[in-house]
């Protein structure tokens, strides 16, 4: 059996406990896009991990894997690993694999990214600085640094001094200093220990489907951060949705496919960009307090409002997702009543979807339907005959109007904190 485990709204909605709680019984985790921009933060007992690069399951010391689709920063990666390592958590080739073909985020390309979002003068897009989209269009361009180039002393340099030309009056122009060689000597002295994880990672994919093993692919972000599908030019730099598995990490096996749409109970946004349900009340804090609305990577605080059904929807039919993973539920509880988006409104017509014209975006007038709340905790609760009953009417509610099973409720960050209601554990 293989599960992609995606994001249906603009990110944070929870995926990284939901992998690591279905990886304790896989055989391998991926990654498959996206680079150290996301950020995924797991409870275990009294232990709290944080990871951007790795994929979940390695807390649970399973066969990881990092995709092609990925864009990979080694001084990142190298740092996430031994600070794993310090918390007991083993990480080496037996157990890490990472695509040969995959591209290389340098020094240059933070830099690139910094001075991108300078040129926007007020209008940036809210980039982790990461180096992510640089990266990005340095691969498109055909001039990336791959992993498997470091193997290659020689056209490592010459690749490295290419990269450094092309992008040189960027550079000049603001009177940045780069050094190409340190940068060369600096990746070449890692790169036994580097190459070390890389193998053609879509071998070993596919031997695992072949063998009837069952894999796990993790997203970063969420669907409306796609770059082709997402809340343009607000998005990140990669495809975020589903079907970027297949050319982010090689594998080919179509069939026996679950694909989870990891969804929160209300929503909430890093940055800029559209927003139609976005509060800016007092429960639009209280739902960030609650929630512990801050990012993993940039420690932002994230924007919060209601649930958006019409997202939502959408959501699940560009991605196929077969079933939806409900978190937060708990952060609802204090409250007397909830609303939840049920339609669009814009220049007086109603709409069902999220148009793509950029030109809508300020446009767009929610149209709210109103639920009573159950004031009452939620709080670790396993069962779905232990919720209150207006949280099971809220449930029930949302999955009529998304169209889409609700099959998995977290109630908290633990692992136990979570209610397999169509026994989603049951088929691994």
């Amino acid at each position: 059996m293989f599960y992609t485990i995606v994001g249906s709204q603009w990110g944070d909605e929870g995926k990284g406990k939901i992998v690591d709680w279905i990886s304790s019984r896989a055989d391998l985790i991926v990654r498959y896009q996206g680079g150290n921009n996301a950020g995924h933060t797991i409870k275990v007992d009294d232990n709290l991990y944080k990871l951007n690069l790795l994929p979940s399951g390695i807390i649970n010391n399973k066969k990881c894997a990092i995709g092609n689709g990925v864009v990979l920063d080694p001084w990142a990666l190298i740092n996430e690993i031994e600070n794993l390592k310090k918390n007991g958590i083993n990480i080496d080739k037996e157990n890490l694999f990472i695509a040969d073909n995959i591209c290389l985020i340098l020094p240059i390309h933070k830099i690139l990214d910094q001075i991108n979002e300078n040129i926007r003068e007020g209008d940036e897009l809210g980039t982790t600085k990461k180096g992510i989209g640089p990266a990005y269009e340095d691969k498109v361009g055909r001039r990336a640094i791959r992993l498997c180039d470091l193997k290659y002393p020689e056209l490592l340099k010459k690749k490295i001094h290419e990269l450094f030309k092309f992008h040189s009056s960027k550079l000049s122009l603001n009177k940045i200093n780069l050094n190409a060689d340190e940068i060369y000597s600096d990746l070449l002295s890692k790169s036994e220990y580097l190459n070390s994880f890389s193998i053609p990672l879509w071998k070993l994919i596919n031997d695992y489907g072949k063998n009837n093993k069952t894999i796990v692919f993790e997203g970063a972000q969420g669907s409306m951060l796609d770059i082709d599908f997402g809340t343009y030019p607000y998005v990140t730099s990669s495809n975020t949705i589903s079907g970027q598995i297949f050319c982010g990490t090689g594998f080919g096996n179509k069939n026996n496919h679950k694909i989870l749409g990891i969804t929160k109970a209300y929503t909430t946004r890093v940055g800029a960009g559209p927003f139609p349900t976005e509060l800016f009340d007092e429960i639009g804090d209280h739902l960030g307090i609650i929630g512990k609305e801050f990012g993993t990577v940039t420690k932002r605080k994230r924007r919060c409002g209601w649930f958006d059904s019409v997202l939502v929807k959408q959501s699940i039919e560009i991605n196929g997702i077969t079933d939806i993973v409900l978190t937060k539920l708990d952060v609802l509880d204090d409250l007397t009543n909830i609303k939840v988006c049920i339609g669009y409104e814009v220049d007086g017509q109603k709409l069902d979807y999220f148009p793509s014209g950029e030109f809508y975006y300020n446009k767009i007038k929610p149209i709210f339907k109103t639920f009573t709340g159950w004031e009452s905790s939620t709080v670790g609760i396993n069962k779905w005959e232990d919720l209150p009953k207006n949280a099971k009417e809220y449930v029930q509610s949302l999955e009529n109007l998304i169209k889409s099973k609700i099959s998995i409720v977290s109630t908290g960050p633990d692992r136990k904190e979570t209610i397999d209601v169509n026994g989603i554990l049951l088929d691994l």
